[in-house]
């Protein structure tokens, strides 16, 4: 078929009708399917539950180093959790803490503690007149949220498949003191699953920020989330580049088992340099006496080592794979060449991105959800939820069943054809 913006008035409403009729079909299925977030399926969480046998009422709790898991004490995790989370990060064991069951709420603390108590010294975020932040888009929505409830002010960078402009992100950092960090999620990033290549990598170590308390907040939520065995991404690991670059400061990076085990029952991580790490204890020693040692050795026992964890990834991959495939292949099959939207087709990760026509995104989403098809809600990945161009929707294919996805992917690409359609059309 010849793209749609090629086709007569009169081809456009014969090819409108064929598709109104065929979305009726779909509204008298009376679906119910949510592709909104990105949460893992049945069948993911299933390869977790050996977890649940890796302690119990008599096992020895313990630690190699004599730590009783039961009790109180060690504020930054058991070293064994270190170890094993310091080889999913390829970090050093000492310049990590293990936290709780979310990435994100280490986050949340990491703007609070700035927001009330600066970082290294500096002033207060909370008292200075302007706090800014560079947010890389189409972005995850949760991180966006974040800086909004604290009030600063988010600065969108377009994001390209090597990663966000690095000549927006280096003129801006350079010459406004105000901007105090930048959001990144740097492999297979939310939702478009590009990864930095390693001149991004290199560029954000050697970032000269006029603000001496910036900081890159380096969510690597997806580092050992591949699709393929044999055709993964690779990233820079991020610390040791700052330290080559005589930046050791620069970066928090975070990371999770979310969505390697169980996602309300994960351990988190922050990797940072020493002084950093001095800075954050000075506060966490204040909140907490320590994390769930419990979870941790449970992690620890269930996984042995990275290889034990890299294979658990290879049958994650296993389960999601066809999915992101299925959808790919409908992508193609029903928009292919017909110039009304483009999509990535990641390695790895949790999304895909789709593009519609400018003006588009928000009524294809209502639409789809009229008919029975949850999708996140357009403008989601943009600060503030509002994409200026109303072209982004993120898509989630790994919750439902393989089924189910495609029933919801044939939909959405009728929802797709008929709103370019209209628009077309009004256009005319």
């Amino acid at each position: 078929m010849k793209e749609y913006k090629e086709m007569s008035k009169s081809e456009m409403l014969e090819e409108l009708d064929k598709l109104k009729k065929e979305y009726e079909r779909f509204q008298n299925l009376n679906l119910n399917l949510d592709m909104s977030r990105g949460k893992p399926c049945k069948e993911q969480l299933d390869l977790s539950m050996g977890m649940m046998d890796a302690l119990y009422s008599g096992a020895d709790m313990t630690c190699e180093d004599g730590t009783d898991c039961r009790n109180y004490g060690m504020l930054t995790g058991i070293r064994e959790a270190r170890v094993l989370i310091g080889d999913m990060m390829e970090n050093n064991p000492d310049d990590i803490i293990i936290y709780g069951n979310s990435s994100l709420n280490v986050m949340y603390d990491t703007i609070s503690r700035a927001m009330t108590h600066g970082i290294l010294g500096h002033t207060p975020w909370c008292k200075l007149d302007k706090v800014k932040f560079l947010c890389p888009t189409p972005g995850y929505d949760r991180h966006f949220k974040i800086t909004q409830y604290f009030g600063i002010d988010m600065i969108p960078v377009d994001m390209t498949p090597t990663g966000p402009v690095m000549d927006t992100v280096e003129c801006l950092v350079e010459e406004d003191e105000s901007i105090k960090g930048i959001w990144c999620v740097p492999k297979y990033s939310n939702p478009q699953g590009y990864s930095y290549s390693d001149e991004t990598v290199r560029r954000f170590a050697r970032l000269k920020p006029k603000a001496r308390d910036f900081r890159i907040f380096w969510d690597n939520a997806y580092g050992i989330h591949h699709l393929y065995d044999h055709d993964q991404d690779y990233l820079i690991e991020i610390l040791a580049e700052c330290k080559r670059a005589g930046n050791p400061d620069l970066v928090y990076k975070f990371a999770s088992t979310s969505k390697v085990t169980f996602p309300g029952s994960g351990i988190a991580a922050l990797a940072t340099s020493q002084n950093n790490l001095t800075d954050i204890k000075k506060q966490l020693q204040n909140q907490t006496i320590g994390h769930d040692k419990v979870n941790q050795l449970r992690h620890v026992r269930f996984f042995k080592d990275i290889h034990g964890m890299t294979e658990h990834m290879r049958k994650h991959a296993n389960v999601i794979r066809p999915k992101f495939e299925a959808v790919e292949e409908i992508f193609d099959k029903n928009l292919g060449g017909l110039g009304i939207g483009e999509w990535t087709k990641p390695k790895g990760g949790y999304f895909i991105s789709f593009d519609t026509l400018q003006g588009c995104a928000k009524e294809v989403v209502a639409r789809a959800q009229k008919a029975g098809v949850k999708l996140t809600g357009a403008g989601a990945t943009w600060p503030y939820g509002k994409d200026p161009k109303d072209t982004n929707i993120r898509i989630a294919p790994t919750f439902p069943t393989l089924s189910d996805l495609k029933t919801a992917a044939e939909l959405f690409t009728i929802c797709v054809r008929m709103v370019s359609l209209e628009k077309l059309i009004e256009e005319g």
